[in-house]
């Protein structure tokens, strides 16, 4: 399918892994020029030299720490300095670690707020009144199934997740008008090196091993295994596309029929 894409400019965040890294695959092969944002600038940069071809989409390489609000703001003025105009926000950044009430001090419930929930509001912020005054945008969030499906051990991660679909819900109306779409999607487990991460500091709580993490965390999913990145980003990469302008404050489940969220 030719998502009709091509020349617009995308800025991705958490680009230099998983799902972020395999959404600028995407977008690169449907013709966008790509800004990469993440804290790994050796990752990032080994990321965009492999998206580069001669005479392909420009692609830009920005490090920054989205946790901190003036790092948001010159990302995305480092973005437009190198490629103009963003067209597209993908909402990836953001990591929550797992843990239940009595584990997470408030140091770490505000950093993952700050990160995750902050970043993609200092984001839309910072790129949505201009998609609007050019009437063409395109924002998708990645969120997850945590908003949906309470889990004791994954508490700062559920919480901030629902908060990150009810902005993207009034963000959507609020767009609507000037045919910018705002959607979320929401990954159910996803082989990355977060997924993993996230199995590693479960089996350390549980005292289970991370084989045994990993049997619980895809025993819910009836297809019986993780997404692969590449799904979630052809996913994402949809909802940019031309042929999705109609689509708006959708939140899209991509979790194997595990999930009982609408």
């Amino acid at each position: 399918m030719d998502l009709a894409i091509a020349g617009k400019t995308a800025l991705i965040t958490g680009a230099s892994l998983g799902i972020g890294k395999a959404t600028a695959e995407e977008l690169v092969k449907a013709g966008c020029n790509v800004a990469l944002v993440a804290r790994n600038r050796d990752r990032l940069e080994a990321v965009a030299s492999s998206l580069r071809k001669p005479g392909g989409p420009h692609i830009a390489a920005i490090s920054a720490d989205l946790y901190q609000s003036e790092h948001v703001s010159r990302a995305i003025a480092d973005a437009r300095k190198a490629l103009g105009q963003i067209d597209i926000l993908v909402n990836n950044a953001g990591a929550t670690p797992a843990g239940g009430l009595t584990d997470l001090d408030d140091s770490v419930w505000q950093k993952s707020f700050d990160l995750k929930l902050m970043g993609y509001v200092r984001c839309a912020r910072e790129l949505m009144p201009e998609m609007c005054a050019h009437k063409w945008g395109r924002i998708v969030n990645v969120v997850g199934l945590g908003a949906y499906q309470s889990n004791p051990r994954y508490l700062t991660g559920g919480a901030i997740n629902a908060a990150c679909l009810a902005i993207t819900k009034s963000l959507a109306k609020e767009a609507a008008p000037h045919l910018v779409s705002v959607n979320a999607v929401n990954p159910g487990p996803v082989d990355t090196p977060r997924w993993r991460d996230l199995l590693v500091q479960r089996a350390e709580k549980s005292g289970r091993t991370i084989e045994e993490e990993e049997k619980i965390s895809v025993g819910g999913v009836p297809m019986g295994r993780p997404a692969l990145p590449q799904e979630v980003a052809s996913l994402i990469a949809f909802l940019c596309s031309q042929q999705a302008g109609y689509i708006s404050g959708a939140l899209v489940n991509i979790d194997g029929a595990s999930s009982n969220g609408f």
